[in-house]
């Protein structure tokens, strides 16, 4: 077996070496203060400079304009699935969604449980293996919802509709993939455990003015503006993993920003589906290559019967976490920002020794 492991883990996912190590360095040390990150003041000088560097790279790398607000919040992008209709959904307006996946299935019925919903387009009728397109957005919308990159099946959207209606957007796993002009949008959120930083931290970027016009009492920590107003730090807020998403996006930074980092994940998704599409043994579950996800490549044995052999050499070879969604089956290999190119090289160099030893 290869001493390496290629991790393809669909979340958490892999982060970059040199952050892992800095972030394990601050656990015993943080700014040479002779104390653990884990151990210091949240409201200490030391952490207040972390959270509003977090703060100020994120609305870098997003390239978003003033009057944004960049939080750093805990659970997940599944507690976003209900404060965002709770921030933003009129007691007697209505919200539009476009369903594309089981995420935005869940956050269609969080906010369902406080407004009207009218889902304007969805994928479900063919087990979400595109991204719709040519859909009407109401014009009397609070907002659209839309999630850009769908892990268990493997789609993505490679660009967003236009609208006067506020645009909110999950980007959990493609944050900070790729160039993308954030002022497109109203709202955008995100887990960081893909893409930017260790599980425990959600990212949200909103526009201050759609904020408080709900006409509902808001409870305080399901409201946006008390987190605005607190700094993130309204309650005690998830010290560890902002850190790691701060070194993530000076990483990210450093290397040559979201052009470096789009170029380099082009270079993975291409050499992997080339051979997915190569390849007699294999068949993707997104057919259109304009819909398929540069961050998750789902695919299928065309013979499910050698699994078991298939399984075993990628194993060997030192890969792990491919084994696909139970919701579509087959494979499904995560490459995110941080995953080399040699892993897809050597996951390529397994699939054609499958082919030549069972084709």
């Amino acid at each position: 077996m290869s001493s390496k492991v290629y991790n393809f883990s669909a979340g958490p996912g892999i982060l970059p070496t040199e952050v892992l190590q800095q972030a394990a360095s601050a656990c015993i040390n943080f700014d040479d203060l002779s104390l653990s990150l884990l151990e210091i003041s949240h409201r200490s000088k030391n952490f207040e400079a972390v959270m509003e560097e977090a703060r100020e790279l994120a609305a870098q790398l997003l390239g978003l304009s003033a009057g944004w607000k960049v939080l750093y919040l805990g659970g997940g992008a599944s507690l976003q699935f209900a404060m965002v209709p709770y921030n933003l959904l009129t007691n007697d307006g209505f919200a539009a969604y476009v369903n594309t996946g089981v995420w935005a299935t869940k956050a269609i019925k969080e906010a369902q449980v406080l407004g009207n919903v009218k889902v304007i387009a969805s994928s479900e009728d063919n087990k979400f293996s595109y991204i719709p397109r040519g859909y009407e957005i109401p014009t009397d919308a609070d907002y659209l919802h839309l999630t850009s990159n769908n892990t268990i099946f493997g789609t993505q959207m490679k660009s967003f509709p236009k609208s006067e209606v506020p645009i909110v957007v999950d980007m959990s796993s493609d944050i900070f993939s790729r160039p993308i002009d954030g002022n497109q949008f109203s709202l955008i959120y995100a887990g960081a455990q893909k893409n930017m930083g260790p599980a425990g931290a959600t990212l949200v970027a909103v526009r201050e003015d759609i904020l408080g016009k709900t006409g509902r009492k808001m409870l305080a920590m399901l409201d946006y503006k008390v987190h605005i107003k607190g700094g993130s730090m309204y309650n005690t807020p998830p010290v560890f993993p902002v850190y790691v998403c701060l070194l993530t996006m000076r990483w990210l930074r450093d290397n040559g920003g979201l052009p470096w980092m789009a170029q380099r994940n082009k270079e993975k998704s291409e050499c992997l589906y080339a051979e997915i599409d190569r390849n007699p043994m294999f068949v993707a579950t997104v057919p259109k290559a304009e819909d398929r996800s540069d961050m998750n490549a789902c695919f299928l044995l065309t013979k499910p019967e050698l699994e078991n052999e298939f399984n075993a050499l990628w194993k060997d070879a030192g890969i792990s976490g491919i084994t696909g969604h139970r919701d579509v089956g087959g494979y499904r290999a995560s490459m995110y920002n941080a995953l080399p190119l040699d892993a897809v090289k050597t996951l390529v160099e397994v699939m054609k020794s499958f082919e030549q030893k069972f084709g």
